[in-house]
């Protein structure tokens, strides 16, 4: 019987995620979940692919999302409290314009002073009304794409098992940073089937599948590229007709609701792989 094994979700894009044992899944994806970017000084967003030390930034949101807590090796603590209505600053996420609640100047100085450079930090404003893409068409905030990424412990535990046959060693989970975490599906890379999913109140419908980028060859524990694993081995089974590796699938929210871990995981409709 699939299960919800584990919920994550990352209140600032690109940095590190929190773990709960319940949760709300609104339109956008589990609540905070992406409501906040990292920019430049000029609006672009920062990830990990040019930053990989955002890794290493551990936010923390209140409940009401009106406070917002960021740890740093180095840096210690800084609390804020979020600006939900304050002037709009233009950024561009994957070359598309959007509007950001900028938060302020001690935020920016902490931040260029963890990075290195230049940086800005902004939150999702109300009026944000992003449409995303694929099969089933939904929102997000600042996600790189659809609302939930689901992956299976089956389909990492497939990959382990081929990188250990290559002399690799085993990655964890952390390195592909999913929303939700299904166990119980036996066969590897189930999810690339799953068309219509109910999890706990809510349900789920299938987007696309999950391209992947040098992201997955960030240490999540250290901040550090770690490459060439695990594109190296992806490139070997798992390459997408439209080019890069898949590996984990997109949803958007059809229905909201409470979700928790241990909830199961029921398919109410299946397709073919889209690979």
């Amino acid at each position: 019987m699939a299960r919800i094994a584990a919920l994550t979700y990352y209140p600032v894009k690109g940095c590190a995620g929190v773990s709960a044992d319940e949760a709300a899944l609104l339109p956008a994806g589990l609540a905070h979940d992406r409501s906040f970017l990292v920019t430049g000084a000029d609006g672009t967003f920062r990830s990990q692919r040019r930053d990989p030390r955002l890794a290493l930034i551990g936010p923390e949101i209140s409940a009401d999302g009106g406070r917002l807590t960021l740890r740093g090796p180095g840096l210690g603590r800084l609390a804020l409290d979020v600006d939900a209505s304050g002037p709009r600053r233009d950024v561009a996420l994957f070359g598309s314009p959007y509007k950001g609640i900028d938060q302020g100047a001690e935020a920016a100085g902490w931040l260029s002073e963890f990075l290195g450079a230049p940086a800005r930090l902004v939150r999702v404003p109300p009026e944000h009304d992003r449409v995303t893409d694929g099969r089933t068409p939904g929102t997000s905030g600042y996600a790189d794409s659809c609302a939930v990424h689901l992956l299976s412990r089956s389909t990492l535990d497939l990959l382990n098992e081929r990188m250990a046959a290559r002399g690799g060693v085993p990655l964890p989970m952390d390195r592909f940073r999913p929303n939700i975490v299904v166990e119980g599906w036996d066969e590897p890379h189930v999810e690339d089937r799953v068309r219509h999913l109910t999890v706990g109140e809510a349900e789920l419908g299938y987007a696309k599948p999950a391209i992947r980028c040098v992201v997955t060859t960030v240490d999540q524990a250290v901040g550090t590229k770690a490459g060439p694993e695990p594109l190296r081995t992806l490139a070997g089974y798992r390459r997408a007709a439209g080019g890069g590796v898949a590996f984990g699938t997109k949803f958007a929210v059809l229905r909201p609701g409470r979700v928790s871990v241990g909830d199961r995981v029921i398919v109410g409709a299946w397709g073919e792989p889209e690979l």
